[in-house]
């Protein structure tokens, strides 16, 4: 319950912000719009839902919570909302967030004075509902709020659905946003960027900074959240160099390692739950079943943190296969057909937490060695190089290469 002395900010008030935003190019103006939003904002839960909508989401990246409505049965319930049928709706624009917004004005129906909390609620029971009949209890569910908010809600609510915010805005601008909002300093912002890095989660970074009245209690409180299973860490940004020569120059002592063409992935390990997580923190478990067994198998932590890349291969003759058909992998359906046709397997190349302990503050070398003492079998890393072959010796060279990695190499595979 919202007691009497807090002001619950409306959707509609929302929307409007999102509008002036669309609007704005500059980004410093898109950070001042974003900070006087912020300051209007009393309470932790609200600031956190905020934040979440501002990313098109109901819930942090990581978690697999999806709206993801396909513009066709948007259309059904812009329909049914506002008495007319999908085929006119797709003859207005290509924007459906245009045509719920110019729909609703026509239709002049009376909006309800919602709440952020009721619609957030809403778009989170449509990304929630699952089994049978989903498709038309989401269309039915979505109608039902369409019905209920002005011009403007209506077509950030529908952009929302169908996953395109355009609001311009990223992540570093809602940091930098929230910094302003609550110390009136952007430099404050690499404290919260630090804690956005390890918990990839911007609600719990607004809903820490919000809990805490003082600027010190806050900064403080912020600084806290470390590492954890289950939560992606954000993968760190290198720094361009223009060769190697440059790079060696710079960083005295380097470590070159082989550049895999497959897929990116965060493993977690907590007891016998394993996830897999994208570049992009997105949740791949269920798509890769076998570096799941794999990492139970293999890994002698009870709980860690993993950076690999996955790559497929062809059963029979064990041959690496191009990015093109390893990317064929992230598939919602018949996962298991493709993971007999083409298994991935795992090369770890970092390791970042293991049973309580974040390593990331540790030196590459402590890491690697910690890495070879926690998946077994463990082969050793290949400190040579190969010559660049023809155009036309490139395939023996490119089976030889990876031979020589998965035989010899350091990396450590699982699956």
């Amino acid at each position: 319950m919202v007691s009497k002395e807090e002001n619950p900010l409306e959707f509609a008030r929302l929307a409007h912000s999102f509008e002036k935003l669309e609007q704005t190019s500059s980004r410093l103006a898109l950070i001042a719009i974003l900070a006087e939003l912020f300051r209007s904002i009393e309470r932790p839960d609200e600031i956190e839902k905020v934040c979440y909508l501002l990313q098109g989401r109901v819930a942090p990246f990581f978690e697999a919570l999806e709206l993801g409505m396909a513009e066709k049965t948007v259309a059904r319930s812009i329909a049914i909302a506002y008495h007319t049928t999908p085929e006119h709706v797709f003859t207005l624009y290509g924007d459906l967030g245009l045509v719920a917004e110019q729909l609703s004005k026509e239709a002049a129906s009376v909006s309800r004075d919602l709440q952020v909390d009721d619609v957030f609620e809403g778009l989170k029971t449509i990304a929630q509902t699952a089994g049978k009949g989903t498709v038309e209890k989401r269309i039915a569910l979505l109608a039902d709020l369409l019905r209920q908010v002005d011009s403007v809600s209506a077509k950030y609510v529908v952009r929302i659905v169908v996953g395109n915010l355009r609001l311009g805005i990223g992540d570093a601008t809602l940091l930098d946003a929230l910094a302003t909002a609550k110390f009136h300093d952007t430099q404050q912002r690499k404290v919260l960027e630090g804690a956005y890095n390890k918990t990839s989660d911007l609600g719990l970074i607004a809903r820490t900074l919000w809990q805490h009245p003082r600027q010190e209690e806050a900064l403080h409180a912020v600084a806290q959240p470390d590492v954890q299973v289950g939560k992606p860490i954000r993968p760190q940004l290198a720094e361009r160099l223009p060769d190697a020569e440059t790079i060696i120059k710079k960083m005295g002592v380097v470590d070159a390692e082989y550049k895999y063409d497959g897929l990116r992935t965060q493993i977690h390990k907590d007891g016998h739950q394993v996830s897999i997580f994208s570049r992009n923190m997105e949740n791949m478990s269920q798509m890769f079943p076998e570096i799941i067994e794999g990492t139970r198998k293999q890994v002698q932590a009870d709980s860690v943190i993993l950076d690999a890349e996955a790559l497929a291969y062809h059963p029979a003759s064990e041959e690496f296969l191009p990015f093109q058909e390893t990317s064929r992998r992230r598939r919602k359906h018949d996962i298991e057909a493709m993971a007999r046709q083409m298994p991935l397997k795992a090369f770890v190349f970092d390791i970042l937490y293991k049973d309580g302990v974040s390593l990331l503050e540790k030196p590459l070398v402590e890491r690697m060695k910690i890495l070879e003492e926690t998946i077994q079998p463990v082969p050793k890393r290949s400190r040579s190089s190969s010559k660049k072959p023809s155009a036309r010796g490139w395939k023996a060279w490119w089976r030889k290469s990876w031979t020589a990695l998965t035989k010899q190499g350091r990396e450590i595979s699982i699956g």
